[in-house]
């Protein structure tokens, strides 16, 4: 909130260790994208970021998987109600669900998802008009993670692309019972049928919800088969404590404490981090001409 109280941030390149200082006035901000597993200690700055005329959408996402795989999010029933009352204060289009990932094991089998799935529709119906998924990306680093449980009795269960869309089209027919259409997110063998391939930053949605302009915004992908409209990131890698097994953002199994100890004075989420900056700014104060950007906030 200090970054937005101050009008700008840093938004970090991992790759390059660049870094870019971008304008954060509303004059400049089309609208922000905030994703997490958890609002709930952001709820108390909503009333501060509604009277500084922020467009907001939110993607919350919500599993219901076993501790063991998300070691530290909040339980299922806890993040439902935060939710609900997201939902309420704005629209079921402003937030949007996210059962994301998909991780089919011998402790997280196939009827558990269908289980799981229903009651999570259930509680969500008339919350929500869309829920995103994916099946769990199997970097080296994952699966080391999730090698790691064996020794709990819990193994990963190999299910081809065929069994996955399958598995989907089950869920998507029990999201439509409730009124949720499925996305397939970065999974375009899944797309078909009842499942639509996702935008996650999509333009489309947010030029209706806050009539921005649509046609000044063009899809660029973040990785394969992504199909997000442009966008700032400005989330940062390696600052999750969630530890979450199937995580690809922290390098290491669990969140390095260090990385915890934030600097609200300082404009990155970790204050350790040598970076550079790069002389293009987007920065309304020096008079720069500058079309309005979508956020991420992650």
């Amino acid at each position: 909130m200090r970054r937005i109280r101050e009008g700008w941030v840093f938004a970090y390149n991992p790759y390059n260790h660049r870094a870019k200082k971008v304008s954060l006035a509303t004059s400049q901000v089309a609208a922000i994208v905030f994703w997490s597993k958890n609002f709930r200690p952001f709820l108390g700055y909503l009333d501060e970021l509604d009277s500084k005329g922020y467009n907001m959408v939110f993607l919350y996402t919500i599993t219901g998987l076993p501790q063991v795989f998300e070691n530290r999010v909040p339980e299922a029933t806890s993040s439902i109600s935060i939710f609900q009352m997201i939902s309420k204060r704005y629209s079921p289009k402003h937030i949007q669900w996210r059962y994301d990932p998909i991780l089919v094991s011998t402790y997280t089998d196939w009827a558990f998802h269908l289980k799981t799935f229903k009651v999570l529709c259930q509680s969500l119906e008339g919350y929500t008009t869309r829920c995103y998924t994916s099946f769990a990306n199997l970097y080296s680093k994952v699966r080391r993670r999730l090698n790691s449980l064996e020794k709990t009795g819990i193994n990963l269960i190999p299910i081809s692309e065929e069994e996955q869309s399958t598995l989907v089209n089950e869920l998507a027919e029990i999201a439509l019972q409730h009124g949720i259409q499925l996305y397939s997110c970065c999974n375009d063998h899944l797309v078909g049928g009842s499942i639509k391939k996702a935008h996650c930053v999509d333009v489309e949605l947010l030029g209706d919800l806050f009539q921005i302009n649509k046609m000044a915004y063009k899809i660029k992908p973040t990785r394969k088969e992504c199909a997000c409209y442009e966008s700032v990131d400005i989330g940062m890698y390696d600052t999750c404590s969630h530890d979450c097994v199937y995580c690809y953002a922290n390098t290491s199994f669990e969140c390095p404490p260090k990385n915890l100890i934030h600097d609200p004075d300082f404009p990155l989420l970790i204050k350790n981090k040598v970076i550079r900056l790069e002389e293009e700014e987007i920065n309304v104060e020096r008079g720069e001409v500058c079309q309005q950007q979508v956020f991420n906030w992650e």
